[in-house]
């Protein structure tokens, strides 16, 4: 996306590789039990905004912390109007999606349509989803022997599926493109979120082409990217699916730049960490480098499949590379997240607020409209993972063949109850507080 239009980057969720999630953060101040007191939290939050939130100076001068009985109405009160991104996890939040890289659930994640429909995105590895055979693009029809439409028409349809523990049991009954229909009982189990999702290889015009879909960025990521480029040796061309990837750890997106781009890029600069006034001595740039990483495969193009679900290390994936090769982004504007953040620890909880932005090699960045495709494609549920007719990639097999973005297609009205509408693309592009992201997957 070698482009015009200058790009901005971000990092959604993010640690700092040089500071680590949290560790110099750390708050220790004062003694323990007056620190961690309501009083306490919310005098040190308020201290920490005033020092380290990103747009400090602009903050509302009128809010006394004395007024506030918690940190996250503090938060509300002190964020400026373009911060849709900060927000608040409990310790126990934090280590358990960003350190253990699990939850209690069925293991899928799923997109409501306007007409009060229950698809699946994606399902995760040997979760309790997997093993009864639910797949990308399957339709949930009945909880317990109840129309999901009747349970979302009367607000039932998060309960109907149970807690989030271990244990719950739920009949399920769905149906795939066919109009084959399954019903199973699932069992909530813990479900390890393997953040790489489908790999594949294909030929296309006499190409080898790779694809994999890369989900998140979380610390088993570097192992999931080292297993999906293993199956790449020789590819001439490289599909990264980063449609529902609301970012993560920066670390994985320069790993994955990398494993891509290889020599060409090894050694130059990734992005550029940019603090407020009271830090410019935290700013620093960060190179690209391997990490975790082992195969690279030295491409000079590279092709991003986007919707507006791709956030922060997503958008930084395209930002970095595009000074150094041909990035092809192909899809719907991304999220628009130029600005990342170092978790604070405040007794039992992080705070995840804005606290620097990013800039490529060029000084390109703050994208908050988000990152513009260069061939415009919908995200339609066609059938699992690396289906021909995914509309997304046959934009990119179009643009590798003929070298320019295929004429708009038209959609059919039954892809049309499987694609995102107009107003879901436009609030997907409004990046939701992470916990909110979460209440997709079940």
């Amino acid at each position: 996306m070698k482009s015009s239009a200058k790009l901005v980057l971000t990092s959604i969720a993010s640690c700092l590789v040089l500071a680590g999630c949290g560790g110099d953060g750390d708050v220790t101040v004062g003694p323990i039990v007056e620190q961690c007191s309501a009083r306490g939290q919310v005098d040190t939050f308020y201290d920490y905004m005033q020092e380290d939130y990103l747009w400090n100076e602009d903050m509302p001068t009128n809010v006394n912390p004395d007024n506030y009985n918690n940190i996250y109405d503090l938060l509300e009160a002190l964020v400026v109007p373009e911060d849709r991104y900060s927000f608040i996890l409990t310790e126990e939040e934090y280590q358990s999606r960003f350190v253990d890289a699990e939850y209690a659930g069925f293991g899928f994640s799923s997109r409501l349509t306007l007409d009060d429909r229950v698809f699946i995105n994606y399902v995760y590895a040997d979760s309790p989803a997997e093993i009864a055979g639910m797949k990308r693009s399957d339709e949930i029809t009945h909880i317990n022997g109840e129309s999901v439409q009747t349970l979302i028409q009367q607000n039932r349809y998060q309960e109907a599926l149970g807690g989030a523990e271990t244990g719950v049991s739920v009949e399920l009954t769905w149906r795939d493109m066919d109009g084959v229909s399954y019903t199973d009982v699932l069992t909530k189990e813990i479900v390890e979120t393997n953040t790489v999702l489908a790999t594949e290889r294909f030929l296309i015009d006499g190409k080898e082409v790779g694809y994999y879909v890369l989900n998140s960025f979380i610390n088993r990521t570097g192992e999931d990217l080292n297993s999906a480029y293993d199956q790449f040796m020789g590819v001439d061309e490289l599909v990264i699916d980063l449609r529902y990837n609301g970012g993560g750890l920066t670390r994985y997106a320069n790993q994955a730049s990398t494993q891509a781009a290889g020599d060409t890029v090894i050694g130059e600069v990734f992005t550029k960490y940019l603090f407020n006034a009271n830090n410019t001595d935290s700013n620093f740039i960060e190179q690209f480098q391997l990490y975790d990483g082992i195969q690279q495969l030295n491409l000079n193009r590279v092709y991003i499949l986007t919707t507006g679900a791709s956030c922060s290390s997503s958008e930084l994936i395209i930002n970095s590379l595009d000074p150094y090769i041909d990035v092809v982004v192909i899809g719907q504007p991304t999220c628009g997240k130029p600005v990342g953040q170092i978790p604070e620890l405040i007794c039992d909880k992080r705070a995840f607020v804005v606290n620097f932005e990013t800039v490529n090699a060029i000084d390109e960045g703050r994208y908050y409209d988000g990152l513009a495709p260069n061939c415009s494609a919908d995200d339609v549920l066609v059938g699992d993972w690396g289906d021909e007719n995914d509309p997304m990639l046959q934009a990119a097999a179009y643009h590798i063949t003929y070298g320019q973005c295929q004429p708009a297609a038209t959609i059919s009205d039954k892809d049309t109850r499987r694609s995102l509408t107009e107003q879901q693309l436009d609030e997907q592009r409004r990046p939701t507080k992470l916990p909110d992201l979460w209440r997709q997957e079940h």
